[in-house]
């Protein structure tokens, strides 16, 4: 009997992280766009032999500003963006709750919100792979949490709120480090593909 080897995983955050994070809560996809070496960063990691997994907290949902059909239409934009550059994620999953929210029943805690792991988890079940040979990339403290609770290494991005979160770090308001601290999504990718090829 032959045993297939379990993969590799790299989590990405969307907003700040892949995508600029410029206008709040995105409901138009007509204003959504990747950062520029999005695709060739996640064309590195795929070609590396890395699943893709794309997880964001989108309590928009829950607070009111947008409904799940034009969350939907948004992500569709974004596998259409990702796919025209030669990428296709194995999962994109997103939470829409907030305990804050208006919008029943969104407007609870819940497990999949980062820094919590319910996405990890629908992703290894969706995928099995190995959480000490993955990574999650963010740009906030809830992705570098997130990676922590899932037992993978972690890259914070000074892109998006990044920078926010490395003074953070510099001043010793931030519970948890990341493994990493990388400029923007390509360097993160290059990091990987030197180190953890």
């Amino acid at each position: 009997m032959i045993v297939k080897d379990i993969r590799r995983s790299i989590f990405l955050d969307r907003d700040g992280t892949i995508s600029p994070d410029e206008f709040g809560y995105i409901k138009d996809p007509a204003g959504y766009h990747l950062y520029p070496d999005s695709c060739r960063a996640l064309g590195i990691m795929q070609e590396l032999g890395y699943l893709i997994f794309i997880v964001t907290n989108q309590s928009g949902i829950a607070r009111g500003y947008l409904d799940l059909d034009q969350l939907s239409q948004v992500h569709q934009k974004m596998r259409n963006l990702l796919e025209e550059g030669g990428v296709k994620p194995d999962g994109i999953y997103f939470s829409p709750y907030h305990k804050d929210g208006i919008v029943a029943p969104y407007n609870v805690h819940h497990e999949d919100r980062k820094p919590g792991i319910g996405m990890y988890k629908q992703a290894q079940k969706d995928h099995p792979f190995d959480p000490r040979k993955s990574f999650m990339i963010g740009d906030r403290a809830t992705d570098i949490e997130f990676a922590h609770n899932a037992g993978m290494k972690s890259i914070l991005l000074l892109t998006g709120n990044g920078k926010d979160e490395f003074d953070n770090l510099v001043n010793g308001c931030s519970r948890i480090k990341p493994d990493f601290i990388c400029e923007n999504i390509l360097c993160a990718a290059e990091l990987i593909k030197k180190f953890y090829p």
